[in-house]
């Protein structure tokens, strides 16, 4: 992992300027990203959008402000850093408004509704260049009660902001602390995929998962172990498929942050459906995952981690389409 540097700090800052234009209408929005980012950026986002060949305005975000009245962005984590010479900036939250109008062919409830966001940002020279965009789509039709796949055995609902009420800041970070939260948490993510659950000492004993939509929350170390290991062994081969002589799969980006650190991969991880997921039976296909993460670290140890997975993609890739099963049920 990579950590903030200097000039972190002025991609924050000047993130952090670009974000509050969204309390002022949707031209405020666009004129700032016009200004923010590169003619040529390269923007992704989850299913079904994938690619946002229009730009990061008009194929993520002007659709959910068609569909959410009053849409307001509320941010609960911004944060930055540098990785393999990029410098990125990343933030996670909430869109919510009076949901009118059908998303991404996911009918209206005509009721507040909330959607989750994961936002991570590569800036070079004043301008965003490569954006990664993760909405929890899966999330939303659960809330609505559209689900139609097998219910998690975690907690569905809005997920809070960190506990410690820091997730936004847009100084310096202390580089020694920074340097210690991004080897505590790569330290852990080497310890995953394995039967002896070595990551345990990283997590403090009252840590919270907050997970995707399908797969659920959990409290507690023992919980979150209880989802994690039987979660891996659903795919053969969980992780970046090296021992398979796959390529490709990795991080994008990961740093730390202060007390804080994130990571994202477009795909991050790879593995074959040998077991139920979700209800759906084993396909024995192989799939990628979309993965992204933001910790806390409290007193040495990670107490807080939201992670976004791009469900409605994995799903795809097993032969479920998941807004076309919910639109043959429930037309927008």
């Amino acid at each position: 992992m990579g950590i903030a540097t200097t000039q972190t700090v002025e991609n924050k800052k000047l993130y952090r300027q670009f974000l509050g234009r969204f309390d002022h209408g949707t031209e405020a929005i666009a004129k700032a990203a016009a200004d923010l980012f590169a003619t040529d950026a390269k923007v992704s986002a989850s299913h079904p959008v994938n690619e946002a060949r229009n730009g990061y305005i008009a194929d993520v975000i002007a659709p959910i402000w068609a569909a959410f009245n009053g849409c307001t962005r509320h941010n609960q984590i911004v944060i930055g850093g540098e990785y393999l010479g990029g410098e990125w900036v990343t933030s996670t939250g909430y869109f919510h408004g009076h949901f009118a109008r059908p998303l991404f062919g996911i009918p209206a409830s005509g009721k507040l509704a909330m959607l989750r966001f994961g936002e991570f940002h590569r800036i070079e020279n004043g301008q965003i260049v490569e954006s990664q965009v993760f909405l929890g789509l899966a999330e939303l039709i659960i809330a609505l009660g559209l689900w139609p796949l097998a219910p998690s055995q975690g907690y569905e609902g809005v997920v809070p902001g960190p506990a410690s009420h820091d997730g936004i800041f847009d100084g310096p970070s202390d580089s020694a602390q920074s340097r210690a939260t991004a080897d505590l948490v790569e330290g852990m993510l080497m310890k995953l995929a394995s039967d002896t659950e070595g990551w345990r000492p990283d997590w403090h004993e009252r840590m919270v998962w907050y997970g995707p939509g399908g797969l659920g929350s959990y409290a507690t170390v023992d919980a979150f172990a209880a989802f994690q290991r039987p979660f891996e062994l659903t795919f053969d081969g969980w992780g970046d498929g090296q021992n398979e002589g796959i390529t490709g799969i990795e991080s994008s980006c990961k740093a730390g942050d202060g007390t804080y650190a994130f990571l994202s991969g477009w795909p991050m991880l790879t593995g074959v459906q040998v077991r139920p997921f979700l209800g759906l039976e084993p396909t024995h296909k192989r799939v990628t995952m979309r993965d992204c993460d933001w910790w806390r670290v409290e007193n040495g140890k990670i107490i807080e981690n939201w992670c976004m997975l791009d469900i409605p993609h994995v799903l795809m890739q097993l032969g479920y389409d998941l807004f076309a099963e919910i639109g043959a049920h429930h037309p927008a």
